[in-house]
């Protein structure tokens, strides 16, 4: 007796967000700093995922956001590095220095320190950059470090599967 394939809702959104990269002929890039490379592992745990994932930079320092990224330093001094800006030039630098169509990025604070009044535990700013044009999203997530990661990650590949429906 065979098992009904999986509907695509309700694949992983790291596979959902592979099988439309793969039929639309699409490369994706990630910048990473508050998920650490978890975004570009649930990626490349898809088996045939080296047809659109061509690379990362997890990059948790400022110093790498400005030397790889192209994040300005005027930029990480007004804004900090968890801010919509930063995101935005994360995920834009990443998709140029790699030259992929698409590129998402994170950046946030995952705890349980580190939070401020102005910027608590668990803020995330996700980006997507395209040729058109670029979006953030602002996230607070609640929960320990490793759930707070994981629902980062998973908003940054609901931010990728929302730009590829046409929700954006």
């Amino acid at each position: 007796m065979t098992s009904p394939a999986a509907s695509p809702e309700t694949l992983p959104l790291e596979a959902q967000a592979g099988a439309r990269l793969q039929a639309r002929g699409l490369t994706l890039s990630v910048a990473e700093s508050s998920t650490g490379g978890l975004i570009a592992e649930r990626l490349t745990d898809i088996s045939g995922s080296s047809a659109y994932m061509i690379g990362g930079v997890m990059a948790y320092a400022d110093s790498v956001k400005a030397q790889l990224l192209g994040v300005r330093d005027e930029l990480l001094r007004a804004h900090g590095a968890v801010s919509a800006p930063v995101a935005q030039q994360m995920a834009e630098g990443i998709r140029t220095l790699l030259k992929t169509d698409l590129a998402i990025s994170t950046t946030g604070i995952t705890g349980p320190t580190g939070g401020t009044a102005t910027k608590p535990v668990g803020l995330h700013f996700i980006g997507l950059s395209a040729a058109e044009g670029a979006w953030v999203r602002r996230y607070v997530f609640a929960g320990d470090r490793r759930s707070v990661r994981h629902a980062a990650a998973d908003a940054a590949l609901q931010l990728l599967l929302d730009y590829l429906d046409g929700k954006l």
